[in-house]
């Protein structure tokens, strides 16, 4: 029997701000603060934290182009505290403040894992020194700052979306994945969850193959500087990918019945999220004129990259669809 999924009557938490999502805000809103100034600074010619011989400094203009649209990233998690904890972000359509969290959760989704389990690899002495004769990249000081502010960041916004969420739609994930209508289960849902896994074998694939000390694909300089941080976000790529598949195809063919209905749209949501936005920042990157041949993705990275994008951006459009459906039978059932 499918439980009711009538909305709440009114989300009152995101009117009145208790004082967790004010907590919540100021850490989300404080935490940009290393970040923004680094990026400032660079942007006005500052070497702060960059070693010579770096490659951040062969091209100038890429750099500051790079480092501007980093800017404007960043500063939009600022923008999403204060809709997520303000009486007007109640009034902001769905899809327009949907899609901002989406990309915000996908970058900074697998900084949150990824880092810590780094730090954990090189307390167990796997360690993370890059290779004899090549040149740092930046002063070790700064991904500490910089992670640790993203960390805080991913927490604080995520804890504040989590809490919007719950108050204005709720009522869309009750319930469980045996439970959802056969509305949900209709052929395009199941084309694009099949679509979704399709497309996400040649990046699995090759995540895989370079967890495992496979060099096929990567550039030559990539494949030099390999170090057990290179390994750890690999074996990061790969579990993103798996998590938006399976989330996709759970919604799609009711796999995993027993389980809450908020666990494979958090999988979709948070996976797809995290290959799609990675796959396109590591493209955007890749286009920043790298002088050396050797640095430049081959064009099996290239597919890497694409492939994620293509998956993320599918099983992003299979949740979509979903939470619609959701939303326009609990409006039916309420008219």
């Amino acid at each position: 029997m499918t439980q009711s999924i009538a909305p709440p009557a009114a989300p009152r938490g995101a009117v009145r701000p208790s004082r967790p999502r004010r907590f919540l805000r100021a850490v989300a809103v404080l935490s940009c603060v290393p970040y923004l100034g680094l990026k400032a600074a660079w942007i006005a010619g500052s070497h702060v934290g960059i070693p010579e011989g770096s490659a951040l400094l062969d091209d100038r203009l890429a750099m500051a182009v790079i480092n501007g649209v980093s800017v404007l990233l960043d500063s939009a998690v600022i923008v999403l505290a204060l809709v997520l904890t303000r009486p007007w972000g109640l009034r902001v359509p769905a899809w327009l403040l949907a899609f901002p969290v989406w990309v915000a959760t996908g970058l900074l989704a697998p900084i949150m894992a990824g880092f810590p389990a780094q730090l954990v690899v090189r307390a167990l002495g796997a360690g993370g020194a890059r290779p004899e004769g090549r040149e740092a990249f930046l002063h070790e000081w700064v991904f500490v700052v910089v992670y640790a502010g993203f960390i805080l960041q991913g927490l604080a916004l995520g804890g504040l979306f989590a809490l919007y969420a719950r108050d204005r739609w709720g009522h869309v994930w009750r319930g469980h994945v045996g439970e959802l209508p056969a509305g949900v289960l209709g052929p395009a849902r199941r084309a694009l969850a099949f679509a979704a896994a399709v497309a996400a074998l040649p990046p699995l694939g090759l995540h895989l193959l370079w967890v495992c000390g496979g060099t096929a694909g990567l550039g030559a300089s990539r494949a030099a500087g390999r170090t057990a941080d290179f390994h750890v976000l690999e074996a990061v790529f790969v579990c993103f990918l798996l998590a938006a598949v399976a989330g996709g195809l759970s919604l799609a063919f009711r796999w995993g019945r027993a389980l809450p209905v908020p666990v494979p749209l958090g999988l979709a949501w948070v996976g797809s999220g995290a290959v799609a936005c990675w796959g396109g920042w590591l493209s955007l990157a890749s286009l920043g004129g790298v002088a050396d041949i050797a640095d430049r993705p081959t064009p099996l990275m290239s597919l890497a990259y694409a492939g994620q994008m293509l998956a993320g951006f599918l099983v992003a459009a299979l949740g979509a669809r979903f939470c619609a459906e959701r939303a326009a039978t609990a409006a039916r059932r309420t008219a």
